[in-house]
């Protein structure tokens, strides 16, 4: 082979093993790169890692400072607001009393009842007892007060009820206030920081002055609140009760009602007058009961007019007179006539006085579930309390508007403008009746639908709009008797009818308190079809405990 081969053989080796090292070197440079790309990967997943975990070691410190924040203030909101709870009262009036009711722990209900009768109390079934001290009331004797309260014990729901909300709106306002003042010492706490509470926390060294000063006044302090007990605000005027005898044990010369075997009394410095008006009361409680439980369950046995398909019965109900026992009595009678609504024409009191909200109370407990529940004052309701109290409660009260009434009909309602006490006097401030029944007749014929039912206390309110022939018919009451109904031709003879019904308290004049009825209690049952009254039925119970049931009269319109 001659030099010139050789040569060109050698150069052509010396490419080949150029380009073998050019494609080796390559081939390392991009494992290099993928070892790179692959580490530069490993790194990033693990700092992702890292800074997953250090979120979440930060998420979980949090969620932990925050579960040790809410059981700190659950730990002082608490007590705080166990304190304010079983240390405050409020007024209200039960069983006729001005009263202050207090919270306690003692599994009781315990009345005050003053200086003429012992305190009783009976057992709650719940964790929170109550102590209640009666105020001031309106009475003329002992004995009718005591009559009162048998009579009111007789028919109790109402009265506990009212006790029941106050005692609940006592214990939400104490946990309001308690959450409030909880979060106190947290803000504090977070509003120091940490720093200045590592210095305030080294000034309460034992060994440092200050700290020592801090502790021990700290200490005295919460010493003498313990000890002096500044919550505590227990009359000083009351009697230590803390001999207590159950009611059988203390009158064991009569037998005690069933619902009364778990009262116990008072018994220090308790005379013989005291016990005889206990004795006096136990007889009312009796009797009362007797006699108006049996009352609602003859209701079963009566024979009433059922509506019929497109019927609307409401119950008319007045001068119930602080009655409270003639409540079920009543709703028993609505229930079974098939009744809906009722229609209450005014003196549900004997002076309109707010010692009487238990009337209104045991009044609203009995028909609280109705839709319709229409109401006037009568001229014994006179006054800003009755209206309110009723309108409070969910009553419509003689609003001057003609409504939507029973049935879908109109309704108007107009209160008395007169008052009166336990009398037969009347006051006739503002307008007069006669002034007034023709602004009820103005209303009335300016309706653009015919009014159908007129809601009065006293008829006289509701001549001019009769006359007029511009209502259906004008229920009232007032007279304590029955009067209608009577048919009114009016000026563009058109009929209208007039009907009063009779006290369903069985009061004679303003008083209807006592173990049974003065004399005849009335309801009377109102029909109407498309809105119209239609047909009347009243229901008589008389005072030895025996219905009377009226024929359904019925009433025909032009």
């Amino acid at each position: 082979m001659t030099d010139t081969g050789q040569r060109a053989e050698t150069a052509e080796e010396s490419r080949a093993s150029r380009a073998s090292r050019s494609s080796a070197a390559a081939r390392a440079a991009g494992r290099g790169a993928r070892g790179a790309g692959r580490a530069a990967g490993n790194g990033a997943r693990a700092t992702r890692q890292a800074g997953g975990w250090v979120r979440a070691r930060i998420t979980r410190r949090r969620a932990l400072v925050a579960c040790a924040y809410a059981v700190a203030w659950l730990a002082f909101a608490v007590p705080i607001a166990l304190v304010l709870f079983f240390t405050s009262s409020a007024t209200t009036t039960v069983a006729s009393h001005d009263s202050v009711v207090r919270p306690t722990t003692d599994h009781y209900a315990t009345l005050h009842t003053g200086p003429f009768l012992p305190d009783v109390r009976a057992p709650v079934s719940g964790p929170v007892g109550v102590d209640i001290t009666l105020g001031k009331t309106e009475t003329t004797s002992a004995e009718g007060l005591v009559e009162r309260y048998a009579f009111i014990a007789s028919q109790p729901d109402a009265q506990v009820e009212r006790v029941e909300r106050l005692v609940r709106r006592m214990a939400y306002d104490a946990a309001l206030r308690g959450a409030v003042l909880g979060a106190v010492p947290i803000l504090v706490w977070v509003a120091v920081g940490k720093r200045r509470r590592r210095e305030l926390v080294g000034r309460l060294d034992p060994r440092h002055p200050t700290g020592v000063l801090l502790g021990v006044g700290l200490a005295l302090v919460l010493a003498a609140v313990l000890v002096s007990q500044p919550w505590e605000s227990r009359d000083p005027m009351l009697a230590d009760t803390t001999d207590w005898q159950s009611l059988p044990d203390y009158v064991p010369e009569v037998t005690v009602p069933r619902e009364a075997q778990q009262v116990q009394v008072s018994v220090n410095s308790t005379t013989y007058e005291t016990k005889r008006l206990v004795l006096s009361a136990i007889d009312t409680f009796r009797r009362s009961k007797q006699f108006y439980a049996a009352a609602a369950l003859a209701t079963e046995n009566l024979d009433l007019r059922q509506p019929a398909e497109g019927e609307t019965v409401a119950l008319m109900v007045s001068d119930r007179h602080d009655n409270i026992g003639m409540d079920p009595v009543a709703r028993a009678i609505a229930d079974k006539a098939g009744a809906t609504a009722i229609l209450n024409a005014g003196d549900d009191t004997s002076t309109g006085q707010a010692w009487e909200a238990f009337s209104l109370d045991s009044l609203d407990k009995a028909f609280r579930d109705y839709d319709q529940r229409f109401s006037v004052l009568g001229n014994h309701d006179h006054g800003s309390f009755v209206e309110a109290y009723l309108e409070d409660l969910g009553w419509t009260v003689g609003t001057g508007e003609v409504v939507e009434g029973p049935g879908g009909g109109r309704l108007l309602a107009f209160n008395d403008p007169r008052s009166s006490g336990l009398g037969n006097w009347r006051d006739e401030p503002g307008l007069s009746i006669d002034e007034l029944a023709s602004k009820i007749a103005d209303v009335a014929c300016e309706s653009d639908v015919r009014v159908n039912t007129l809601l009065v206390h006293d008829s006289d309110m509701a001549t001019e709009a009769l006359r007029r022939g511009c209502v259906d018919i004008a229920l009232s009451g007032h007279v304590h008797v029955q009067v209608g109904p009577n048919p009114v031709r009016g000026l563009d003879a058109r009929r209208g009818y007039t009907y009063t019904n009779g006290t369903t308290g069985g009061a004679a004049y303003a008083l209807a308190v006592g173990s049974k009825l003065r004399r005849p209690a009335e309801v009377t049952l109102v029909t109407y079809r498309d809105g119209r009254p239609v047909g009347l039925q009243p229901v008589t119970l008389q005072t030895n405990g025996v219905f009377e049931v009226g024929d359904w009269l019925p009433l025909h319109f032009d």
